[in-house]
C-alpha cells in the first residue's frame, strides 16, 4: 500500500490512511465525521471494528458524527441528537434506544427501517424544513414538531436535566 499513489486505493484503504494520518500526532480524542458514509456494509464494519479497537487500545475518545443510527447504536455510549445545531437530547446510549424523550429523537427512531421481518411503515416527519440560516423564532423544531403549541414559538426552550445524565429541550416533556 506505501507504494501506491491515493487514486490506486480502494475506499476502505483510503479511509486507513486518514485514520492513520489522524493518529500521527497520538491524539487522545479524534473526531470522525461520517467516517463510513461512503463504504459498503462490510468496509464500514471493518472500520468500524478499527475504530473501536484503537479507541480500546490506545484509551482514544471518539466523537462521531452520523446521521446513521444503526452506526450510533453501533458504537456509541452516548448520544447527542442536534437540529438546526442546537441540542434538542442527550443521555447514554441505551435510554436514547429505548426511552427518548424530544419528538425529534423519536422520530429520528422510527424513521429507520428495520429488519426483523415486520412491515412497518416508516416515520416521516411532516412540515417545512427550515433554514438553518435562519431558523424559526423559538424552539428550532417547531415548524415539524408534532406535539408543537404556541408557546413552543416564543423562546427557545432551554436543555435541562431530565434524569441524571439525560438532557432535554423541549418543554413539553
Amino acid at each position: 500500500m506505501r507504494s501506491r499513489y491515493p487514486d490506486e486505493l480502494n475506499s476502505g484503504q483510503r479511509q486507513r490512511v486518514v485514520i492513520a494520518r489522524a493518529l500521527a500526532l497520538q491524539p487522545k480524542l479524534l473526531v470522525a465525521d461520517e467516517p463510513v458514509s461512503r463504504l459498503d456494509v462490510s468496509m464500514q464494519s471493518q472500520i468500524l471494528n478499527l475504530l473501536l479497537s484503537l479507541h480500546r487500545e490506545l484509551e482514544l475518545t471518539i466523537v462521531f458524527i452520523t446521521h446513521d443510527l444503526s452506526v450510533v447504536r453501533q458504537v456509541a455510549d452516548r448520544v447527542i441528537v442536534m437540529y438546526l445545531g442546537r441540542i434538542m437530547e442527550s443521555s447514554d446510549a441505551d435510554t436514547f434506544f429505548n426511552r427518548a424523550r424530544h419528538p425529534y429523537s423519536q422520530a429520528l427512531i422510527a424513521s429507520t427501517p428495520r429488519f426483523h421481518g415486520s412491515r412497518e411503515e416508516l416515520a416521516v416527519l411532516e412540515g417545512e424544513i427550515p433554514s438553518p440560516i435562519s431558523p424559526p423564532p423559538g424552539c428550532p423544531f417547531t415548524t415539524r414538531c408534532p406535539i408543537k403549541t404556541p408557546e413552543c414559538s416564543t423562546a427557545v426552550p432551554p436543555t435541562r436535566e431530565v434524569a441524571p445524565g439525560h438532557l432535554l429541550a423541549c418543554i413539553h416533556r
